[in-house]
Protein backbone atom coordinates (compact mmCIF):
# COMPACT_ATOMS: atom_id res chain seq x y z
CA UNK A 1 0.00 0.00 0.00
CA UNK A 2 2.93 2.15 0.96
CA UNK A 3 3.92 2.05 -2.65
CA UNK A 4 0.78 2.20 -4.22
CA UNK A 5 0.21 5.88 -2.27
CA UNK A 6 3.74 6.80 -3.34
CA UNK A 7 3.01 6.08 -6.59
CA UNK A 8 -0.25 8.24 -6.19
CA UNK A 9 1.71 11.42 -5.18
CA UNK A 10 4.00 11.03 -7.65
CA UNK A 11 1.70 11.49 -10.54
CA UNK A 12 -0.54 13.87 -8.14
CA UNK A 13 3.04 15.48 -8.13
CA UNK A 14 3.86 15.29 -11.73
CA UNK A 15 -0.05 16.78 -12.66
CA UNK A 16 1.01 19.72 -10.56
CA UNK A 17 4.22 20.11 -12.50
CA UNK A 18 2.34 19.94 -15.71
CA UNK A 19 -0.52 22.66 -14.46
CA UNK A 20 2.16 25.02 -13.56
CA UNK A 21 4.47 24.15 -16.56
CA UNK A 22 1.33 25.09 -18.49
CA UNK A 23 0.19 28.13 -16.68
CA UNK A 24 3.57 29.79 -17.17
CA UNK A 25 3.67 29.38 -20.71
CA UNK A 26 0.06 30.26 -21.25
CA UNK A 27 1.23 33.46 -19.38
CA UNK A 28 4.11 34.18 -21.26
CA UNK A 29 2.62 33.73 -24.36
CA UNK A 30 -0.52 36.16 -23.51
CA UNK A 31 2.18 38.80 -22.57
CA UNK A 32 4.48 38.36 -26.26
CA UNK A 33 0.91 38.98 -27.59
CA UNK A 34 0.28 41.81 -25.75
CA UNK A 35 3.77 43.43 -26.56
CA UNK A 36 3.42 42.67 -29.92
CA UNK A 37 0.15 44.69 -30.27
CA UNK A 38 1.48 47.68 -28.55
CA UNK A 39 4.41 47.94 -31.03
CA UNK A 40 4.09 50.69 -34.01
CA UNK A 41 3.80 49.52 -37.09
CA UNK A 42 6.61 50.27 -38.51
CA UNK A 43 8.74 47.78 -36.64
CA UNK A 44 6.62 44.73 -37.68
CA UNK A 45 6.60 42.94 -40.91
CA UNK A 46 4.91 43.75 -43.93
CA UNK A 47 2.30 41.06 -44.89
CA UNK A 48 1.34 40.40 -48.35
CA UNK A 49 -2.28 38.52 -49.10
CA UNK A 50 -2.11 35.31 -50.67
CA UNK A 51 -4.04 35.36 -53.56
CA UNK A 52 -5.34 32.69 -55.25
CA UNK A 53 -4.15 31.70 -58.13
CA UNK A 54 -1.16 34.41 -58.19
CA UNK A 55 1.49 31.90 -58.07
CA UNK A 56 0.21 30.61 -61.59
CA UNK A 57 0.25 33.85 -63.02
CA UNK A 58 2.45 33.60 -66.39
CA UNK A 59 3.58 37.19 -67.78
CA UNK A 60 1.92 38.00 -71.72
CA UNK A 61 4.75 38.66 -73.18
CA UNK A 62 7.54 36.18 -74.44
CA UNK A 63 10.79 37.73 -73.82
CA UNK A 64 10.82 37.49 -70.32
CA UNK A 65 12.20 33.98 -69.86
CA UNK A 66 15.16 35.57 -72.00
CA UNK A 67 15.33 38.58 -69.90
CA UNK A 68 15.51 36.58 -66.79
CA UNK A 69 18.27 35.06 -68.20
CA UNK A 70 20.26 38.05 -68.16
CA UNK A 71 19.53 38.71 -64.99
CA UNK A 72 20.37 35.52 -63.32
CA UNK A 73 24.43 36.77 -64.19
CA UNK A 74 23.57 39.35 -61.63
CA UNK A 75 21.94 37.41 -58.99
CA UNK A 76 18.83 35.63 -57.87
CA UNK A 77 15.62 36.66 -59.74
CA UNK A 78 11.99 37.11 -58.02
CA UNK A 79 9.29 38.33 -60.32
CA UNK A 80 5.72 39.97 -59.36
CA UNK A 81 3.48 39.26 -61.98
CA UNK A 82 0.31 41.61 -62.24
CA UNK A 83 -2.67 41.48 -64.05
CA UNK A 84 -3.50 44.61 -65.93
CA UNK A 85 -7.13 43.78 -67.50
CA UNK A 86 -8.46 42.17 -70.51
CA UNK A 87 -6.22 38.70 -69.92
CA UNK A 88 -3.29 40.32 -69.60
CA UNK A 89 -0.36 39.92 -67.26
CA UNK A 90 2.53 42.30 -66.53
CA UNK A 91 5.60 41.33 -64.74
CA UNK A 92 8.12 43.17 -62.35
CA UNK A 93 11.54 41.33 -62.41
CA UNK A 94 14.06 42.49 -59.78
CA UNK A 95 16.67 40.98 -57.19
CA UNK A 96 16.02 40.76 -53.67
CA UNK A 97 17.89 43.54 -52.11
CA UNK A 98 15.22 46.45 -54.74
CA UNK A 99 12.02 44.29 -53.29
CA UNK A 100 11.19 47.37 -51.95
CA UNK A 101 11.15 48.70 -55.45
CA UNK A 102 9.68 46.30 -56.85
CA UNK A 103 6.49 46.84 -54.29
CA UNK A 104 6.13 50.09 -55.15
CA UNK A 105 6.27 49.57 -59.07
CA UNK A 106 3.77 46.87 -59.07
CA UNK A 107 1.72 48.29 -56.99
CA UNK A 108 1.38 50.85 -59.47
CA UNK A 109 1.77 49.07 -62.65
CA UNK A 110 -2.25 48.22 -63.36
CA UNK A 111 -2.80 51.97 -62.54
CA UNK A 112 -0.22 53.53 -64.60
CA UNK A 113 -0.98 50.82 -67.70
CA UNK A 114 -4.81 52.14 -67.05
CA UNK A 115 -3.77 55.51 -66.78
CA UNK A 116 -1.90 55.33 -70.55
CA UNK A 117 -4.67 53.68 -72.00
CA UNK A 118 -7.01 56.18 -71.66
CA UNK A 119 -4.94 59.01 -73.18
CA UNK A 120 -3.50 56.72 -75.84
CA UNK A 121 -6.12 54.19 -76.64
CA UNK A 122 -5.65 50.26 -76.26
CA UNK A 123 -3.82 49.43 -79.20
CA UNK A 124 -0.58 48.70 -77.54
CA UNK A 125 0.37 45.50 -75.81
CA UNK A 126 -0.92 46.69 -72.17
CA UNK A 127 0.93 43.78 -70.60
CA UNK A 128 4.33 45.65 -69.68
CA UNK A 129 7.16 44.00 -68.46
CA UNK A 130 9.49 46.00 -65.87
CA UNK A 131 12.96 45.14 -64.63
CA UNK A 132 14.51 46.96 -61.75
CA UNK A 133 18.58 46.43 -62.45
CA UNK A 134 20.86 45.71 -59.25
CA UNK A 135 23.92 47.75 -61.02
CA UNK A 136 25.09 49.92 -63.43
CA UNK A 137 26.11 46.87 -65.49
CA UNK A 138 22.94 45.17 -65.07
CA UNK A 139 21.43 47.99 -66.39
CA UNK A 140 23.39 48.31 -69.60
CA UNK A 141 23.10 44.61 -70.38
CA UNK A 142 19.71 44.86 -70.09
CA UNK A 143 19.03 48.33 -71.96
CA UNK A 144 21.56 47.38 -74.90
CA UNK A 145 23.64 50.66 -73.57
CA UNK A 146 27.47 50.33 -74.85
CA UNK A 147 29.85 52.72 -72.49
CA UNK A 148 29.12 53.84 -69.50
CA UNK A 149 25.29 55.21 -68.66
CA UNK A 150 25.27 58.23 -66.76
CA UNK A 151 24.14 58.54 -62.93
CA UNK A 152 21.09 61.04 -64.02
CA UNK A 153 19.10 58.32 -66.16
CA UNK A 154 16.65 56.87 -63.95
CA UNK A 155 14.65 54.41 -66.31
CA UNK A 156 14.99 53.80 -70.05
CA UNK A 157 12.82 52.08 -72.44
CA UNK A 158 14.22 49.78 -75.19
CA UNK A 159 12.55 47.27 -77.72
CA UNK A 160 13.97 44.64 -80.71
CA UNK A 161 14.36 46.40 -84.09
CA UNK A 162 11.47 46.46 -85.55
CA UNK A 163 9.58 47.77 -89.14
CA UNK A 164 7.44 50.52 -88.55
CA UNK A 165 3.86 49.43 -89.07
CA UNK A 166 4.88 46.54 -87.09
CA UNK A 167 4.01 45.80 -83.70
CA UNK A 168 7.69 46.08 -81.94
CA UNK A 169 8.72 43.35 -79.96
CA UNK A 170 11.24 42.83 -76.82
CA UNK A 171 9.60 45.91 -75.33
CA UNK A 172 11.01 46.50 -71.41
CA UNK A 173 11.19 49.71 -69.08
CA UNK A 174 14.14 48.91 -67.02
CA UNK A 175 15.14 51.22 -63.82
CA UNK A 176 18.68 52.02 -63.11
CA UNK A 177 19.80 50.41 -59.13
CA UNK A 178 19.55 53.84 -57.59
CA UNK A 179 16.26 55.34 -59.39
CA UNK A 180 14.06 54.64 -55.98
CA UNK A 181 16.79 56.42 -53.62
CA UNK A 182 17.07 59.68 -56.18
CA UNK A 183 13.10 59.72 -57.08
CA UNK A 184 11.24 58.46 -54.09
CA UNK A 185 7.80 56.92 -54.59
CA UNK A 186 6.15 59.22 -56.04
CA UNK A 187 8.78 59.93 -58.90
CA UNK A 188 8.94 56.11 -59.38
CA UNK A 189 5.26 56.63 -60.06
CA UNK A 190 5.48 59.36 -62.51
CA UNK A 191 8.64 57.99 -64.12
CA UNK A 192 6.90 54.02 -64.59
CA UNK A 193 4.05 56.36 -66.44
CA UNK A 194 6.29 58.30 -68.34
CA UNK A 195 8.00 55.27 -69.69
CA UNK A 196 4.94 53.30 -70.69
CA UNK A 197 3.89 55.86 -72.93
CA UNK A 198 7.19 55.00 -74.81
CA UNK A 199 6.03 51.32 -74.65
CA UNK A 200 2.66 52.84 -75.84
CA UNK A 201 3.51 54.92 -78.92
CA UNK A 202 6.18 53.18 -80.22
CA UNK A 203 4.49 51.24 -82.96
CA UNK A 204 4.02 54.59 -84.44
CA UNK A 205 7.30 56.51 -83.37
CA UNK A 206 10.21 56.65 -85.76
CA UNK A 207 13.60 57.46 -84.49
CA UNK A 208 14.90 61.01 -84.57
CA UNK A 209 11.38 62.72 -84.47
CA UNK A 210 11.50 65.60 -82.56
CA UNK A 211 12.27 64.94 -78.99
CA UNK A 212 9.96 68.00 -77.40
CA UNK A 213 6.83 66.30 -78.57
CA UNK A 214 8.29 62.53 -77.79
CA UNK A 215 9.59 63.33 -74.28
CA UNK A 216 6.86 66.23 -73.40
CA UNK A 217 4.02 64.09 -74.59
CA UNK A 218 5.39 61.12 -71.86
CA UNK A 219 5.69 63.91 -69.57
CA UNK A 220 2.01 64.86 -69.83
CA UNK A 221 1.17 61.82 -69.35
CA UNK A 222 3.26 61.00 -66.78
CA UNK A 223 1.29 63.81 -64.91
CA UNK A 224 -2.14 63.67 -66.26
CA UNK A 225 -4.86 64.02 -63.82
CA UNK A 226 -2.70 63.95 -61.01
CA UNK A 227 -3.12 67.64 -59.96
CA UNK A 228 0.42 68.18 -59.65
CA UNK A 229 1.14 72.01 -59.00
CA UNK A 230 3.44 73.48 -62.30
CA UNK A 231 5.94 74.26 -59.76
CA UNK A 232 6.76 70.85 -59.12
CA UNK A 233 6.42 69.35 -62.24
CA UNK A 234 8.56 72.49 -63.97
CA UNK A 235 10.74 73.55 -61.18
CA UNK A 236 13.53 75.06 -63.46
CA UNK A 237 10.72 76.53 -65.73
CA UNK A 238 8.57 78.11 -62.93
CA UNK A 239 11.47 79.47 -61.75
CA UNK A 240 13.23 81.34 -65.00
CA UNK A 241 9.57 82.31 -66.19
CA UNK A 242 8.97 84.53 -62.40
CA UNK A 243 11.91 85.96 -63.42
CA UNK A 244 11.01 86.77 -66.84
CA UNK A 245 13.31 84.14 -68.98
CA UNK A 246 10.56 82.75 -71.26
CA UNK A 247 11.87 80.13 -73.86
CA UNK A 248 12.03 81.91 -77.33
CA UNK A 249 11.15 78.72 -78.97
CA UNK A 250 10.10 74.86 -78.37
CA UNK A 251 13.38 72.74 -77.10
CA UNK A 252 15.68 71.45 -80.08
CA UNK A 253 16.89 67.61 -79.65
CA UNK A 254 20.70 68.52 -78.53
CA UNK A 255 19.84 69.77 -75.09
CA UNK A 256 17.80 66.92 -74.45
CA UNK A 257 21.04 64.57 -74.06
CA UNK A 258 21.75 63.51 -70.15
CA UNK A 259 25.03 65.25 -71.01
CA UNK A 260 23.40 68.72 -71.20
CA UNK A 261 23.30 70.94 -68.29
CA UNK A 262 19.57 72.20 -69.29
CA UNK A 263 18.14 68.23 -70.03
CA UNK A 264 16.03 68.97 -67.13
CA UNK A 265 14.15 72.34 -68.11
CA UNK A 266 14.19 70.96 -71.68
CA UNK A 267 11.97 68.00 -70.71
CA UNK A 268 9.86 70.63 -68.00
CA UNK A 269 9.77 73.27 -71.34
CA UNK A 270 8.76 69.86 -73.23
CA UNK A 271 6.04 68.95 -70.41
CA UNK A 272 4.70 72.63 -70.90
CA UNK A 273 4.31 72.48 -74.44
CA UNK A 274 1.85 69.40 -74.91
CA UNK A 275 0.10 70.37 -71.38
CA UNK A 276 -0.32 73.71 -73.15
CA UNK A 277 -2.15 72.33 -76.35
CA UNK A 278 -3.89 69.85 -74.59
CA UNK A 279 -5.60 72.79 -72.50
CA UNK A 280 -6.03 75.17 -75.41
CA UNK A 281 -6.43 72.96 -77.99
CA UNK A 282 -7.64 69.70 -76.40
CA UNK A 283 -6.36 66.06 -76.02
CA UNK A 284 -7.29 65.10 -79.76
CA UNK A 285 -5.70 67.62 -81.26
CA UNK A 286 -2.16 66.76 -78.99
CA UNK A 287 -2.56 63.14 -80.35
CA UNK A 288 -3.18 64.05 -83.64
CA UNK A 289 -0.05 66.60 -83.44
CA UNK A 290 2.50 63.41 -81.58
CA UNK A 291 1.75 60.95 -84.65
CA UNK A 292 2.32 63.31 -87.26
CA UNK A 293 5.43 64.83 -85.94
CA UNK A 294 6.60 61.42 -84.54
CA UNK A 295 6.68 59.64 -87.87
CA UNK A 296 10.61 60.90 -88.30
CA UNK A 297 12.86 63.55 -88.60
CA UNK A 298 11.66 66.76 -88.82
CA UNK A 299 13.33 70.59 -89.48
CA UNK A 300 12.40 73.48 -88.07
CA UNK A 301 10.08 74.96 -91.00
CA UNK A 302 8.89 71.32 -90.89
CA UNK A 303 7.50 71.71 -87.62
CA UNK A 304 5.98 74.82 -87.53
CA UNK A 305 4.22 73.72 -90.86
CA UNK A 306 2.95 70.51 -88.62
CA UNK A 307 2.02 72.75 -85.71
CA UNK A 308 -0.09 75.48 -88.15
CA UNK A 309 -1.74 72.67 -89.99
CA UNK A 310 -3.08 70.84 -87.07
CA UNK A 311 -4.35 73.27 -84.50
CA UNK A 312 -4.91 76.30 -87.28
CA UNK A 313 -2.62 78.38 -85.36
CA UNK A 314 -0.07 80.27 -87.14
CA UNK A 315 3.82 79.03 -85.20
CA UNK A 316 4.33 83.03 -84.30
CA UNK A 317 0.84 82.96 -83.06
CA UNK A 318 1.65 79.50 -80.76
CA UNK A 319 4.48 80.37 -79.69
CA UNK A 320 3.11 83.39 -78.07
CA UNK A 321 0.25 81.88 -77.14
CA UNK A 322 2.25 78.97 -75.22
CA UNK A 323 4.48 82.15 -73.72
CA UNK A 324 1.00 83.46 -72.02
CA UNK A 325 0.12 80.06 -70.65
CA UNK A 326 3.56 79.59 -69.01
CA UNK A 327 3.40 83.00 -67.50
CA UNK A 328 0.11 82.73 -65.89
CA UNK A 329 0.45 78.72 -64.80
CA UNK A 330 3.81 79.80 -63.13
CA UNK A 331 2.60 82.88 -61.37
CA UNK A 332 2.99 82.19 -57.60
CA UNK A 333 -0.33 81.54 -56.13
CA UNK A 334 -1.56 80.34 -59.30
Amino acid sequence: MSALRQVRGWLSAKRRFQFCLTLVMVTGLTAACGALLMLPNSVLPTLRAVVPGADTLVASDPQVPGVKRIMDSYGSVIAAPVTTGSGKVAVVLGHPAHSGDMDVLSGELAAATAAVSSLWGSDWSQAPVVVVASSPAEFAALTHAVGDVPASVAASTVSDVFRPGTAPTGQRVVFGPEAAARLGADGLRSVLRHELTHVATRAVTIDGSPLWMLEGFAEYSAHRGMHTPVAEIAPTLTARARSGNIPADLPSDAIFAPTSADAAVAYEQAWSACAFIADQYGEPQLLSLYRQLASGPKDHAAVAAIVQGTLATAYPDFLARWHSWITTRTTEGA
